[in-house]
């Protein structure tokens, strides 16, 4: 990006920050007199305001998921600076960082460092083609989480929120077309069944051509599909005492990892027999029970969850890539078949919302095995593998006032991980060899902090954190000699911010200093000589700056925003991995040093027209600014920086909006990913271009 880029970008936010700070610049009217509601999360596993939580918070609302057509929960984290998401496409393929600190190269797929929470309910981070479906709110976590969120939240964790039921007959219908295929059905209805029993049930259909064509058709290479629904309960079995049910289904298909030679042509293909990539689905299964029970001065809550997942991919090195490579133009296709069930118990004993004190004390029980059975249809190889993982943990915080303005949190979790791996490998003589590992694993989290109130709206806090990534057994094992166990990965965090919010919820500003120490995070290695994969271990360093914050002008006018600063480095050599060798002082892959939100929103009311009755126009449009990354651990090349703006503009009468909507509108392509093959040989996963469409809603 060019320096003015830099600049302009900085001064935006900047601007709209100090504007926010100075209540006196904000537009007299009728709005001066309303206040509005605090900024409310669940970051600590109980509601209480943003502005006290001790550690940093983004927060998207479920409308802004919506305005921002931000369908599934990848979508949302790629709008979020200092988030960074590696995919190629799969729907399965996600490799989540929070501040430049994640795997290297995912070596399995636990191999994650932030944690997805679906109501309570512990996902993967590979599961970030979530859907977002009437969903409340997603909270993204910043620095490791593992006091209260448990194993793999070395960077962070996402906290998503559904929209729960309520007493009253409420509900919404949406339904978008336009280009390249994109289409868009959904539905919302919930309300009391009875006195003490209330019901929701939410329903999404969409679907999209792929970005990428396929030279032998012409065509898109798949045709892209997501259905999802839940169905929830809310029972109150009496006054101090609830239970709530959610049942959630999705199914994704036609989401395959994408091999696209760089430098793409003006339409970015592939060549590969259809027969070849039929066979990508994803279904995805979560059910959970929140038993909750209030006491006279605390809080008893269980949350008993099993969800599961079923993958079927079928990737392919087409005919270009293999030209390109080995100078003849063969399919090299491959098959993965996995199967996860995961059984989670938490039950926990806290402090009322709103208590003086802060406290949660509680317990963990996960149980979870996996399946992964890969074909090599080339070579005639074939790999079956069983992954298996109990894990139970002991855990505790507090926030404690230490006077009028002071307070001190401490917090705590242990954690006894047990795993166990089991593979049968087939060679293409037929051969079939055994394999058979244990791991055990006992760690410590924590973390502390130190917050102090310059005035009622304003928290400065500093904390240090340690947080865990269990070590494991990697993904790509051919034969016994490649299972030996991964290591662990720690990470130590120290963060110095503040939280400012105004009393009448104008405005709000948020920032952050903050330093990361990863030692053994992972990569993929590879012996040529044996063509063995294992994991290799190499230590990394982040640190940086955020800022971000809202400003409800007012006149129908709000602005939001957010600017990251990270400087992430791998800060050991590490030989023999995939690629080539990765030396000391590289930068941390697919971690802009630069990033940004601009998004402004504005309605007006507008003169009776074509018999309408008192029209308001509904405008949003979200600027997003991604700097350059290295695409690999090796640094050997560079994805461009890239600029994104989104536009909805709407016009509600009542209840409905009818509105045009423009992604990408600057026609400008990204990388979703890139990836070294050879030299002068790299591919990647281009983005969508320019799309245009039409939608209508109505809220009832």
């Amino acid at each position: 990006m060019q320096e003015s880029n830099h600049r302009w970008l900085s001064i935006s936010l900047i601007a709209s920050a100090v504007a926010s700070t100075m209540p006196g610049l904000a537009w007299a009217d009728e709005e001066a007199a309303v206040e509005l509601q605090s900024v409310t999360v669940t970051a600590r596993l109980s509601e209480e305001e943003a502005k006290e939580v001790p550690f940093s918070v983004s927060v998207l609302s479920g409308e802004a998921l919506e305005t921002r057509r931000l369908v599934t929960l990848e979508d949302a984290l790629r709008q979020t600076p200092g988030v960074d998401v590696n995919s190629s496409g799969g729907a399965s393929d996600a490799n989540i960082r929070i501040r430049g600190v994640g795997s290297l190269y995912q070596v399995n797929a636990e191999d994650g460092s932030v944690v997805i929470n679906m109501d309570g309910v512990p996902l993967s981070g590979r599961d970030a083609s979530l859907s977002t479906l009437d969903v409340e709110r997603v909270e993204i976590l910043k620095g490791p989480q593992g006091t209260l969120f448990g194993r793999n939240s070395e960077a962070g964790a996402i906290n998503i929120r559904s929209r729960r039921p309520t007493r009253e007959r409420e509900g919404y219908l949406r339904i978008e077309g336009g280009q390249e295929g994109q289409h868009l059905e959904e539905a919302a209805v919930g309300g009391a069944l009875s006195e003490n029993l209330m019901a929701r049930l939410a329903v999404r259909n969409s679907g999209s051509d792929n970005p990428v064509d396929n030279d032998q058709t012409g065509d898109p290479v798949t045709y892209q599909r997501d259905l999802a629904f839940r169905g929830s309960l809310l029972w109150e079995i009496a006054p101090s005492t609830s239970a709530f049910l959610s049942v959630q289904h999705q199914e994704m298909d036609g989401q395959i990892p994408q091999i696209v030679l760089m430098p793409y042509d003006d339409h970015p293909s592939v060549d590969v027999s259809r027969s070849s990539i039929d066979d990508n689905e994803k279904t995805l299964d979560i059910q959970s029970l929140e038993i909750q029970h209030d006491l006279a001065n605390s809080r008893i809550t269980s949350v008993t969850s099993y969800n599961s997942s079923d993958l079927s991919i079928d990737k392919v090195y087409g005919r270009k890539a293999m030209q390109a490579l080995y100078g003849y133009g063969i399919e090299y296709p491959a098959t993965d078949i996995s199967e996860k069930n995961t059984f989670n118990q938490d039950l926990r004993w806290s402090s009322l919302p709103e208590s003086p004190v802060f406290w949660v004390m509680g317990v963990n029980v996960t149980r979870s095995k996996r399946t992964l059975d890969s074909i090599d249809h080339l070579n005639d190889n074939a790999q079956d593998r069983r992954f298996d993982t109990h894990s139970d943990a002991v855990y505790g915080e507090v926030t404690y006032p230490l006077g009028d303005a002071f307070k001190v949190t401490g917090g705590w979790r242990h954690t006894w991980d047990r795993k166990r791996y089991g593979a049968t490998y087939r060679d293409s003589s037929g051969h079939r060899t055994s394999d058979s590992r244990r791991l055990s694993d006992n760690y410590d989290t924590g973390r502390v902090a130190l917050s102090y109130a310059l005035n009622p709206a304003t928290n400065v806090y500093g904390v240090l954190s340690r947080g865990y990534k269990s070590g494991g057994f990697n993904d790509y094992a051919t034969k016994a000699a490649d299972s030996e166990p991964y290591r662990a990965a720690v990470v130590n965090t120290a963060e110095l911010g503040f939280k400012s919010e105004s009393e009448d919820g104008r405005f709000d500003l948020s920032g952050a200093l903050f330093f990361n120490s990863v030692a053994d995070d992972h990569l993929l290695g590879y012996e040529i000589a044996t063509m063995a994969t294992q994991a290799v271990n190499a230590d990394t360093e982040s640190l940086g700056a955020e800022l971000q914050g809202t400003w409800r002008v007012g006149g129908g006018l709000s602005l939001s925003g957010g600017l990251s600063y990270i400087d992430a480095t791998i800060t050991s050599d590490a030989t023999g991995v995939q690629g080539g060798d990765v030396e000391s002082g590289n930068q941390v892959p697919d971690v802009p040093r630069w990033s940004g939100l601009l998004n402004a929103s504005y309605q007006r009311a507008l003169d009776d027209f074509w018999g309408l009755s008192a029209p308001v126009l509904n405008a949003h449009i979200d600027y997003r600014y991604n700097g350059s990354r290295p695409a690999d651990p090796q640094n050997h090349f560079d994805l461009d920086a890239y600029h994104k703006i989104d536009l909805h503009l709407g016009l509600l009468v009542g209840d409905a909006e009818v509105y045009f909507w423009a992604d990408n509108l600057l026609d400008e392509r990204y990388d979703l990913y890139g990836y070294y093959l050879a030299p002068g040989i790299n591919i990647g996963m281009p983005s969508r271009d320019r799309t245009l469409g039409l939608g209508v809603s109505y809220l009832f």
